[in-house]
């Protein structure tokens, strides 16, 4: 009787470690390959799930969240012979447990060097200046080449970075003398633009003055001829009054008219520059007389202004 006791405690213990064993929980983010016999049947979601106790077991633990992996630094050799060290990052996450689990061995170290391999075909394969100017094409095609070679894994690469390129030292220093003498380069170009444009101002303005000189010029000359006609005008009345008064008989305008002549004679001689000192014969009676001749026609004309009024 205590034998079979004990024997219906053993089944029942049994049967208690059948269903825990039966009984898996999977927690969020992950799935759990079955294997029967060493064989795939299906795949267990996150939650609770229920498996045939010793036939089944759980194969493989798959992270199915999107994940990152660190590239480390290579060198590559561009098209034109310069080796740079790049290196990067990926990421990618498995959206098919089964093929990432038994379609490829060892996943992260097999998504590693197909990018670091496919890294070295794209830069290859471009210059130098593309490589440090064209990032976002490079990690494009490196995108388009693993997440293609990555798709019978049960793998989607969602992104794919590339973090550094450096060149070699003295390329570096050669790229920036190349800088430095461009600077030089635009900075003598916008002097030489500053002084064209100086030298166009200046020039401008000395054309500008130019022409307002020259019709300061035609202007005085204008008003210089205009002086010298109302001159003419006025000598041309003055010698016909005269004329019409020796016509009359009147011999005082003969003297005024000679005097006047004279005295204008004298004083040209006198502010020439060429002379600084005469020596001729003057007849002061005759200068005298032509006085007195001025002061009677004066006599005459104010007495004529006097019977008049």
């Amino acid at each position: 009787m205590f034998g079979f006791q004990e024997f219906v405690i053993l089944l029942a213990v049994l049967a208690v470690a059948l269903v825990f064993a039966g009984v898996k929980s999977v927690p969020q983010g992950m799935e759990y390959t079955v294997e029967r016999f060493g064989r795939y049947t299906r795949t267990l979601r996150p939650g609770l799930n229920l498996i045939v106790p010793i036939v089944d077991r759980v194969g493989r633990k798959i992270n199915m969240m999107e994940r990152v992996l660190d590239v480390p630094t290579q060198e590559v050799i561009t098209r034109d012979n310069a080796m740079v060290a790049v290196d990067g990052v990926v990421f990618f996450q498995v959206l098919d447990a089964a093929k990432a689990a038994y379609e490829v061995n060892r996943l992260e170290l097999a998504i590693l060097n197909l990018t670091m391999t496919n890294i070295r075909t794209v830069m290859g394969s471009m210059d130098l200046d593309e490589l440090l100017s064209q990032r976002d094409t490079i990690n494009a095609q490196l995108l388009a080449v693993v997440d293609e070679a990555t798709t019978p894994w049960g793998v989607k690469v969602t992104r794919i970075e590339i973090k550094d390129i450096t060149p070699p030292r003295d390329l570096v220093d050669a790229m920036a003398r190349q800088m430095k003498a461009e600077r030089d380069k635009r900075a003598r170009i916008l002097e030489a633009e500053g002084i064209k444009q100086s030298e166009i101002l200046q020039a401008d303005g000395e054309k500008q003055a130019a022409i307002l000189e020259a019709e300061g010029k035609r202007q005085a000359a204008f008003l210089e001829a205009e002086a010298r006609e109302r001159l003419a005008e006025a000598e041309a009345r003055a010698t016909e009054m005269v004329s019409r008064a020796i016509a009359e008989g009147d011999i005082n305008a003969i003297n005024y008219f000679v005097a006047t002549k004279y005295v204008e004679s004298l004083q040209a001689i006198a502010t020439s520059p060429n002379e600084k000192l005469v020596f001729m014969p003057l007849e002061a009676s005759s200068v005298i007389g032509s006085l007195g001749g001025i002061s009677e026609l004066a006599r005459e004309a104010f007495a004529k202004a006097g019977r008049t009024s």
